[in-house]
């Protein structure tokens, strides 16, 4: 197995794209911590894991809260004596498809503030942690919205959750620490996404279903990502086989944007 006694905690499990990675991660050995908001979320996919052979463990956490999360990722370290991975998939309610000139101040810094703060307290508790051991994996994610002219504050968090990824990498690169971006296009199964791009839709004057074929005619692949693709991509990435990669993002875009 890729990630065979290998230790990993997950913020944000309870969501579409967080459950799929944790579950990958699982099916590859390595034992999950798995926190949100709401606990029995993630007790149910806890659950879920050990019942197929893995091991899963939950906490509460607040991934906004700097004492929550150094006190959680604290009780890790004195249960399993190490981290290995940490990934970050925590999401937000906000508002996407409406032009900057009408949008509310609290709304424009509601994606840039939240996102890029737990982004910070999660990687900056694991990559003290990680530095000290000298070798660990620190998973971000976010959206080729960074790189595109749209409506909203999204578009700034993404790019500022890239440049925060980038600029811990080279901090902790020379310790053995890796740190990668994960960036999918867009992931149907997951409701969060469903909600964001029924926003831009509806700012278009189209529906959802509409936008989503759209966009899949624009890949290359003539189709979108799926959740399990996100997993297994992530449990690779946090594998030792990625072992020379660091400092970047790893899109899952089937072929939307061509480098």
């Amino acid at each position: 197995m890729l990630l065979d006694k290998k230790i990993a905690v997950i913020y944000g499990a309870g969501g579409a794209i967080g459950g799929a990675v944790a579950r990958a991660l699982a099916h590859e050995g390595a034992r999950v911590f798995l926190t949100s908001h709401t606990v029995s979320t993630v007790d149910r996919l806890a659950e879920e894991i050990t019942n197929a052979g893995g091991l899963a463990e939950t906490a509460q956490v607040d991934a906004l809260d700097e004492q929550a999360v150094e006190a959680q990722l604290d009780d890790v370290i004195a249960t399993a004596g190490a981290i290995d991975i940490s990934f970050n998939a925590v999401g937000f309610q906000e508002i996407q498809g409406v032009p900057l000139t009408d949008l509310s101040v609290e709304d424009f810094a509601l994606p840039i503030a939240g996102w890029t703060r737990t982004v910070f307290l999660t990687g900056r508790a694991a990559a003290r942690h990680m530095s000290r051991q000298g070798s660990g994996v620190i998973l971000t994610i976010n959206a080729p919205a960074g790189n595109e002219a749209l409506a909203g504050g999204f578009a700034a968090a993404s790019a500022a959750v890239g440049a925060l990824s980038r600029t811990l990498a080279s901090e902790v690169g020379p310790r053995g620490v890796r740190v990668l971006c994960l960036q999918p296009n867009a992931v149907p199964e997951s409701a969060a996404l469903r909600r964001s791009a029924s926003q831009h839709a509806e700012g278009r004057g189209a529906d959802l279903e509409s936008l989503l074929t759209s966009m899949k005619r624009e890949t290359l692949l003539h189709r979108l990502p799926t959740l399990e693709e996100v997993g297994r991509v992530a449990a690779f990435m946090a594998s030792d086989r990625a072992g020379a990669m660091t400092g970047t993002v790893v899109k899952l875009n089937c072929g939307s944007l061509v480098d």
